[in-house]
């Protein structure tokens, strides 16, 4: 196998040969282009293999191909560019090849809707060729004529543009450095754009009456690089339509079309103010970024849907002034320890919290009230290794626990009984929480108090009043659960017509009934049953 490697300017590139290979394309080009014959390096039947004859032969075909080339010093022909494979890296071995295939199956992709996959060298072998102003078909053949490609791109309407990581192929072309030229894309509805340069990117813009969905990943280091790209070339902008103060310099139309934007993948550390250009926008993926704070997004008034996982972000303080309207909102991933700012996001129905660094179950408080969430997820932080740990954060949802998908697995029937016990155990404590004051109050004006309470012997038995720091019934029902914790009073009549001071009282959970007890002063039998 010989190994013959190819120069093009600053592009490199090897291409591998048997002799077998030279031969077949010798008889071409003398069949073809009435090469000399003789120009060939003879066949060999003896000794064929051995070291002096490869050199040789090496040499030969060395001088072959050199005078090959300038033979055909414009354009090479067909049969020479794809032996030397010019339609891979080479300008016009490229558009020739794209153009010929654009002439046989065109109309059919556009017929059919398809998303249109080009490589950036592609791109840019288009963009060299159209500065250079030279004719549209240089080699004669007119399936390989520019013109081709042009009136593809005019219409076409769904693009995805994919570089590679490193070298292309056998070349040292690093595909995500070249610069290429997309204003010849006229109608553009979709665009994916990946492992390219975004600040080498030009003409995009010229798609913003059109574009509805756009993609750009593993290409920018900015959200400025993608949506105004031109904005390096002014102090102050504005977009259009918006009201004008102080000094501006230019006004920037706004991406009328575009409702969703995918730049995850990126390098993106801040949402900067390039997003009063898309005012539009419904959904926005910004995940696997560099993220710091929320901000500027209260320009986005029509935004649903926010993908902010695996970023930077620590903190959530008045997000709700920025995601008015918000439905959705991925934080995966993040350094997210309080979730205090996410309490009046009251439109919010998804919400995905995993992965951060939640370790209080009071934290989840902040999210409990809100009306109309329906998923949570909060795997994979602290507080899901806790014991019994998705009961205890159903229970911070109150009545719409039933109505919560928590960590995308359906709440039991089980788990709702242990959250309706968890609920009336967390309104006992509140209870006992108020009654502590008031009757350690009472306690002490009891024991102040000079005379004792006598019940005169010709009175009827009396029976003490409800004190007025003992709490109303407390009912929580939900189907056949019940818990009743009754504030009552016993009467003291027959036990020495004194009644004590009040005290406290606990409720005890067997079986899905409550029972209340209280410590029995002296001389009083114990024995009574409260039914719950």
């Amino acid at each position: 196998v010989y190994i013959i490697q190819v120069t093009d300017g600053s592009h490199e590139w090897t291409v591998k040969h048997r002799y077998s290979d030279f031969h077949d394309l010798h008889e071409k080009l003398v069949a073809e282009r009435k090469i000399d014959k003789s120009l060939l390096p003879p066949k060999k039947i003896i000794g064929k293999n051995s070291r002096s004859l490869v050199e040789k032969r090496e040499k030969d075909l060395e001088v072959y191909l050199q005078t090959l080339l300038a033979t055909f010093p414009d354009v090479a022909p067909r049969v020479l560019a794809h032996f030397l494979h010019f339609h891979f890296y080479e300008i016009n071995g490229i558009t020739a090849a794209l153009a010929e295939e654009l002439f046989e199956k065109g109309e059919q992709l556009l017929g059919a809707g398809e998303v249109f996959a080009i490589r950036p060298l592609q791109l840019y072998a288009v963009t060299e060729q159209l500065q250079q102003g030279k004719p549209t078909c240089a080699s004669g053949d007119a399936k390989t004529d520019l013109g081709h490609i042009l009136d593809f791109t005019c219409r076409l309407k769904y693009l995805k543009v994919s570089g590679t990581e490193g070298p292309f192929g056998t070349s040292n072309i690093q595909e995500q450095l070249l610069p290429f030229d997309l204003s010849i894309f006229k109608s553009l509805h979709q665009v994916e754009i990946s492992h390219c340069d975004a600040q080498r990117i030009r003409g995009l813009v010229a798609s913003k009456p059109t574009l509805a969905t756009m993609s750009v990943r593993f290409s920018a280091t900015s959200m400025k690089e993608v949506l105004v790209p031109e904005a390096s070339e002014f102090d102050e902008w504005e977009p259009a339509g918006a009201a004008l103060e102080g000094t501006v310099t230019a006004v920037i139309p706004t991406w009328q079309a575009l409702t969703a934007l995918d730049l995850s993948h990126n390098s993106i550390s801040e949402i900067d103010e390039s997003v009063k250009l898309i005012p539009k926008i419904e959904f926005l993926d910004l995940s696997h970024n560099g993220v710091l704070v929320v901000d500027n997004l209260q320009h986005l008034y029509n935004l649903v849907h926010l993908d902010l996982s695996y970023n930077k972000l620590s903190f959530l303080e008045g997000v709700h002034t920025k995601l008015g309207n918000i439905k959705t909102l991925n934080l995966a991933g993040n350094l997210l320890g309080s979730l205090s700012g996410l309490h009046k996001l009251y439109s919010l129905v998804n919400l995905d919290l995993s992965d951060n660094r939640i370790e209080q179950m009071e934290e989840v408080r902040s999210i409990g009230s809100l009306p109309c969430l329906e998923h949570v997820a909060l795997l994979n932080n602290p507080l899901s290794i806790i014991p019994d740990y998705r009961t205890k954060v159903l229970a911070q949802f109150g009545e719409r626990a039933s109505e919560v998908c928590l960590d995308n697995t359906v709440t039991t029937e089980k788990e709702l009984d242990t959250v309706e016990v968890l609920k009336a155990i967390q309104k006992a404590k509140e209870v006992k929480s108020k009654l502590s004051n008031p009757e350690k109050k009472v306690s002490e004006d009891s024991r102040l108090s000079a005379a004792p309470c006598v019940r005169p012997s010709s009175s009827p038995p009396t029976v003490a009043p409800t004190s007025a720091s003992l709490p109303q019934p407390i009912l929580s029902n939900q189907g056949n659960r019940s818990c009743t914790c009754p504030a009552w009073a016993p009467s003291w009549a027959g036990v020495g017509g004194e009644m004590p001071a009040p005290v406290p009282y606990t409720v005890q959970m067997q079986g899905g009934r409550g029972a209340v007890s209280t410590p029995a002063p002296l001389g009083v039998a114990h024995g009574w049953g409260v039914p719950g």
